[in-house]
């Protein structure tokens, strides 16, 4: 069977109607007060997104970046698992449906339940899912419910919890955590990639392993993550590329923008988590590339891969911040 999976051009052309007959003064209003929510430090118990305006500017400023950041999540889960397919998906928190759509992408046909406490959140999502034209996101459900503490969730295969956890208490979010842990085969958790954004991953992978998963990416292993507490924080970065309406609606002039988030992956199946992964910007010098690493064995780490590593070499000036190291069949000693 033939399926168009839906794709980041394909996400933006959807969003591209969605500020017609909206007055542009409040849709800027709109995108300013969220703006001032996506930043804020303080938990909400009432849903951010209050009506039809709201969830329309919020669309337009958050979907592409946050499809792209799941999906990098989601790709670091096939490399590790690349012969597991999810036959159900629940999307907590899900709002219009980003991370639904990156896990469409993914894989062909999963069952998706998207929960949210929204519910113009959830009806924008539903319209931007019938105009995908993806089977999987056409059949989804869109439900009603209050995210965080006694959420009741029914067992599935992949369960996706993105940009959710800072919007909750810390009662709550534990809570959130562990019936994810206790209803998935597979929970991948996507956080804004600030300090306090891998605070709360940190948080979240600890009680995924104390649930019996065991990490699947970004990290290399499940034991204790080698970063001091408050000397630095793991993030890592997708590139999202902005329409012309993107561009209008965040004021900004650029034809892409970096998305910085946090991640964690867990899984109750076998999975091959990378032997290390690049934790920053690869650092290209004449002749020499400079990575750094989170390793299985011997924690942070620093490689310098020079010409004489040749195959190596050649691989180290095209791998990417985030991927995993060494590449699948490249050759050679790093110095």
């Amino acid at each position: 069977m033939n399926v168009t999976l839906p794709t980041a051009q394909s996400l933006r052309a959807a969003l591209a109607g969605l500020l017609d007959g909206l007055p542009p003064k409040q849709a800027a209003q709109a995108v300013d007060r969220l703006i001032a929510s996506y930043r804020g430090e303080t938990p909400t118990n009432a849903p951010i997104l209050r009506d039809r305006s709201d969830v329309v500017a919020y669309a337009a400023y958050r979907m592409p970046a946050t499809f792209e950041a799941v999906r990098s999540a989601l790709d670091a889960l096939v490399e590790a698992a690349p012969d597991w397919t999810p036959a159900t998906h629940t999307d907590v928190g899900g709002g219009t449906g980003a991370a639904s759509w990156a896990v469409a992408g993914a894989w062909e046909g999963p069952a998706t339940t998207v929960l949210d406490w929204a519910e113009p959140a959830l009806a924008l999502g539903r319209e931007l899912a019938e105009a995908s034209g993806v089977p999987s996101l056409r059949d989804a459900r869109w439900e009603r419910a209050r995210i965080g503490a006694a959420l009741e969730l029914a067992p599935a295969d992949l369960i996706t919890v993105s940009y959710v956890l800072k919007e909750l208490t810390a009662a709550a979010r534990t809570e959130l955590v562990d019936a994810a842990a206790a209803a998935g085969q597979a929970v991948v958790i996507v956080e804004p990639g600030t300090p306090d954004g891998y605070a709360r991953i940190i948080e979240a992978r600890d009680r995924l392993i104390a649930a019996g998963l065991r990490i699947a990416a970004p990290c290399p292993h499940s034991g204790t993550c080698p970063i001091t507490p408050g000397s630095d924080w793991c993030h890592f970065s997708a590139r999202v590329s902005r329409s012309s309406l993107h561009r209008q609606v965040k004021g900004g002039s650029l034809s892409h923008e970096d998305e910085k988030f946090s991640y964690v992956v867990g899984t109750r199946f076998p999975a091959a988590p990378a032997p290390a992964r690049i934790t920053r910007r690869p650092q290209i010098r004449k002749g020499l590339v400079q990575l750094e690493l989170c390793t299985r064995d011997e924690g942070l780490a620093r490689a310098t891969v020079s010409k004489r590593h040749g195959e190596l070499y050649r691989a180290a000036r095209d791998v990417a911040w985030g991927e995993p190291w060494p590449p699948e069949g490249a050759a050679g000693t790093e110095g």
